[in-house]
């Protein structure tokens, strides 16, 4: 099975750093907008394919702009949410990393699909703050249930925290930020 993880385009919480990142449910950008329109021509989707898009604003849209016009499965998970990287325990989380109510996300993005096999508890708080055995335990279970879906490829489109956590779980490596893909920047990793 191949993964391929890309970072959503550029969200409007990046525009005035550090100031930013305190604004809720930020939306992608104009440039943001183009990033994923591009992602168009780099994966060109069909109907067989499946996307797996975390629950925040700028992912759903990047999601929803690059699979445009192709009526391929689009399943939001909060196993992709946004993550810290590395982790701390003495930071938290920041606004603008918050989850859309699943109730939100069916309502602007009908097309998609909710991930209901989950605990409530990773809709509300994600996978962002997870201790890593805990987050080394979801990821196993992810990858066990990407499987299951039985498709030869998968595009998971997240935050770069979250696309270096799994890369460094699955690669079995360490990673630094310095590893964090750009924005629409992506990673293939065969599973």
């Amino acid at each position: 099975m191949e993964l391929i993880f890309i970072r959503h385009g550029q969200g409007e919480h990046t525009l005035n750093l550090p100031k930013s990142l305190q604004n809720p449910d930020p939306a992608l950008t104009k440039e943001g907008i183009i990033q994923a329109k591009s992602l168009r021509n780099q994966f060109p989707l069909s109907d067989k394919d499946v996307l797996i898009i975390s629950p925040i604003r700028r992912t759903l849209q990047t999601a929803l702009i690059c699979s445009e016009g192709i009526n391929c499965r689009k399943i939001v998970s909060p196993l992709v949410s946004p993550r810290m990287f590395p982790q701390n325990p003495e930071w938290n989380p920041l606004p603008c990393d918050e989850i859309l109510k699943k109730e939100m996300v069916k309502d602007e993005f009908p097309g998609f699909v909710i991930d209901e096999d989950l605990p409530i508890n990773l809709w509300i708080k994600g996978i962002n703050t997870l201790p890593e055995s805990e987050f080394n335990s979801l990821a196993d279970n992810f990858l066990i249930w990407c499987k299951q879906l039985g498709k030869k490829r998968i595009y998971i489109i997240s935050h770069d925290g979250t696309i270096t956590s799994y890369r460094q779980f699955i690669t079995r490596g360490k990673l630094s930020r310095k590893d964090f893909p750009k924005e629409t920047g992506w990673f293939k990793i065969d599973c």
